[in-house]
């Protein structure tokens, strides 16, 4: 009965097209009583009184009956459709606005093409036993006692024995349906594998054809596809079971009660439109009963999606404070601040402790996995400290709200994110107010502005999901060119330029420096003209920071920046060299 509630529950916004529904279904279920009412008097006015006028009549009044039977079930599948259909789309809604409030930590363990199934598929399922299990549960419940009350009227012995085998039926129709339940999760587990791995496929398809992987991918997919075949073919089997077994309860009603009523008649003990009458009733009975059989069927197969979309709505959302802050004026503190991926051994961060200030250059080095990214993370509370305390101006930003925090900060990263928009869209979107003519100014201060021209449609250009469309270095200048126009106060710069050529790189630099002027920045560097820059370098190993001071100080103590320099700078350095 929980499920039953749970559904209703997500209908209950929707009660009054739900309400109308019902009427017109209890409306529905009376003509259809009607008919089988109106049997005896037709067929005893036209077999025994041979009446002619009633011949005349009858033709009419069955289509009349049907006309508007017709009509009323246009309006309740459109009022039931439209009730289904609004749900659908309001708990889509509520999914996404729920998952992207959600802590970094939750998408560091839940794949993306996991909670596309939930949002998508799972959603689809519930459409339908909104749209016909309700729909089934009105007409058909109206219509099983309206024909019920028909029959027993008409000989209430031969209804009973026309029914007796539907109580073990629907007992076997609900153990079916636990098993039902089962067999349905598995296949929403299935379908959520082939979600990933088609998300998968499209997003890495690059790297696919680089190492010759199509026929690999292409044999992973049908193994995952037969699994969830298998699984469909399995519900398709109980579910024929149940209307198998409901067919032959029916069957072996009808057949009984056509031997046992034509008895009757031929002992004159019934008169023939009675009889007619009765059977009509019974046999429009079992449609009722059949069509109730398998909204229980429907109601199992959600079981699964409506666990997967609360247990996904249950999952605690960012933390949000209640203090505003609107501006930066002097500095940054971190406190003790210790953190730990969920399921990792190792501490991300342990003890991180230090202060800047307003208007420096923070730069951060270490070897890969020192832990770099993830205090960087920090600063805008995409991942909380499990320990320890950052502050801003004073104020502990955990409670501060995570949109005036946020708009302190303009981050441009390796992993450039574009979306499938126009150029103007993505530059905007840190500050979609902003006019086409700031746009311009940030686009020529990242030197973008050139390339951007020379696309077709110019700043209009649509590109393409995650900027397929552009280049490495293009793509890099328009995510600096977003920063530039959001005007941010503090900028972090996670390995920028580390995965662009020399000719891109040195272009992305001179509009870093033109991103950095005048900001506190914090920049995983690993140039040797950012580091000098720095006013301090943080040097990080396994989570704690070792080293801290400027460039000449760090290689003077002749610890592991020196290390670090002589592997990753000292190269730099003499390229500068012999270039002067």
């Amino acid at each position: 009965m929980d499920d039953y509630k749970t559904i209703f529950h997500l209908v209950k916004p929707y009660w009054k097209r739900v309400a109308i529904a019902g009427v017109i279904g209890i409306i529905i279920s009376a003509l259809n009583a009607s008919l089988a009412w109106l049997v005896k008097p037709a067929l005893d006015s036209l077999l025994q009184k041979k009446n002619i006028s009633m011949l005349m009549l009858l033709p009419y009044g069955v289509l009349t009956i049907f006309i508007v039977k017709g009509t009323f079930v246009y309006l309740h599948e459109y009022l039931m459709r439209s009730a289904s259909q609004k749900m659908v789309m309001d708990l889509r809604n509520r999914l996404y606005q729920h998952i992207i409030k959600l802590p970094m930590t939750y998408f560091s363990k839940n794949s993306s093409g996991s909670l596309m199934s939930k949002v998508v598929n799972d959603t689809n399922a519930l459409q339908f036993v909104v749209s016909l299990a309700i729909k089934d549960l009105l007409i058909e419940s109206a219509s099983l006692i309206a024909l019920t009350g028909v029959a027993l009227y008409r000989r209430w012995d031969l209804t009973l024995i026309a029914i007796v085998g539907l109580p073990t039926a629907f007992y076997s129709v609900g153990v079916l349906g636990k098993r039902l339940k089962r067999i349905s999760q598995r296949a929403q587990e299935k379908i959520s594998l082939i979600t990933e791995i088609l998300h998968e496929s499209f997003s890495g398809i690059k790297m696919i054809k680089a190492f010759g992987k199509e026929s690999d991918g292409t044999e992973h997919f049908k193994y995952k596809s037969k699994d969830y075949y298998r699984e469909n073919m399995r519900s398709v089997r109980v579910s024929e079971l149940v209307s198998l077994m409901m067919e032959s309860v029916a069957g072996v009603g009808i057949a009984f009660v056509m031997w046992y009523g034509g008895k009757l008649i031929i002992d004159d003990v019934m008169t023939p439109g009675d009889f007619f009458s009765f059977l009509a009733a019974i046999f429009m009975l079992y449609t009722p009963a059949k069509r109730l059989a398998k909204v229980n069927n429907g109601i199992q197969k959600a079981r699964a999606p409506l666990q997967r979309i609360f247990s996904l709505l249950s999952v605690e959302r960012e933390k949000d404070g209640k203090n505003k802050i609107n501006s930066f004026k002097w500095e940054i503190k971190f406190n003790g601040v210790l953190f730990t991926y969920p399921s990792a051994k190792n501490k991300a961060l342990d003890h991180i402790s230090f202060t800047i200030n307003r208007g420096m250059i923070i730069a951060i080095v270490g070897q890969s996995g020192a832990g770099k990214t993830t205090l960087i993370n920090m600063l805008p509370r995409f991942y909380m400290p499990d320990e320890g305390t950052i502050y801003i101006d004073g104020m502990d930003i955990s409670a501060l709200t995570l949109k005036s925090l946020r708009s302190l900060f303009g981050i441009v990263s390796q992993d450039v994110i574009l979306f499938n928009d126009t150029v103007l869209n993505n530059i905007k979107y840190g500050k979609p107010e902003s006019n086409q003519k700031d746009v311009i100014l940030a686009a020529k201060a990242a030197y973008a502005h050139e390339f951007i021209l020379e696309f077709p449609d110019g700043y209009d250009t649509v590109v393409g999901e995650r900027g397929v469309k552009l280049s490495g270095g293009q793509k890099q200048r328009l995510s600096i060119a977003r920063a530039i126009l959001k005007n941010p106060p503090i900028l972090i710069l996670d390995e920028a330029t580390s995965s662009l050529d020399t000719a891109s790189e040195a272009i992305i630099q001179n509009a870093l420096e033109n991103l950095m002027e005048n900001r506190t920045t914090f920049v995983i560097a690993h140039r040797l003209s950012t580091v000098r820059k720095a006013d301090m370098i943080i040097v990080m190993e396994r989570g704690k920071i070792v080293e801290s001071g400027t460039h000449e100080e760090l290689l003077a103590k002749k610890g592991l920046y020196q290390r670090l320099y002589e592997i990753q700078f000292r190269d730099q350095e003499e390229v500068t060299t012999s270039k002067i």
